[in-house]
């Protein structure tokens, strides 16, 4: 890391407490703003397990709900300069998870430091499922028949 690199990551992360007072920023401030940064990311299917997105599709049906939950599947821990990040993905198949992982990291860490000034200490990625093609077709499809009797 570069000298100026060094001070750029030092004045960032302590721009939220200052001589004038402190800053500080709910968990759920930075979850939502993580969760809009993986969604933003190309082979990004849906975030969240198998739970949290059955509750989550439950909850969207609810009238005056406030819509789709843009935190699921993301947990966060916040302190005063720093947060660390944890998110559940389901994949579009055919796309090289390595490379979506670097890139929902890279996304992420890029809007929650130019957004909350938070040094970003990590980023954990874990993929739940991937979102097969197939999945889409319903009930048209064929049934797969058994391959035990």
């Amino acid at each position: 890391m570069t000298e100026s690199t060094k001070s750029d990551a030092a004045k960032t992360s302590t721009e939220l407490v200052s001589s004038q007072g402190k800053t500080t920023i709910a968990d759920t401030v930075v979850a939502k703003i993580a969760g809009m940064a993986a969604r933003e990311v190309h082979g990004v299917y849906r975030l969240g397990g198998g739970t949290a997105r059955a509750f989550g599709a439950i909850r969207e049906r609810i009238p005056g709900s406030g819509g789709p939950n843009v935190s699921q599947g993301v947990s966060v821990e916040v302190g005063e300069t720093q947060a660390a990040v944890d998110i559940d993905v389901v994949v579009e198949y055919g796309v090289a998870i390595a490379d979506l992982a670097a890139g929902i990291r890279r996304n992420v860490i890029q809007s929650l430091q130019q957004m909350t000034g938070l040094q970003v200490v990590e980023v954990n990625i874990a993929v739940d499922d991937i979102h097969l093609p197939s999945d889409e077709s319903g009930d048209d499809a064929e049934p797969t028949p058994s391959r035990v009797q």
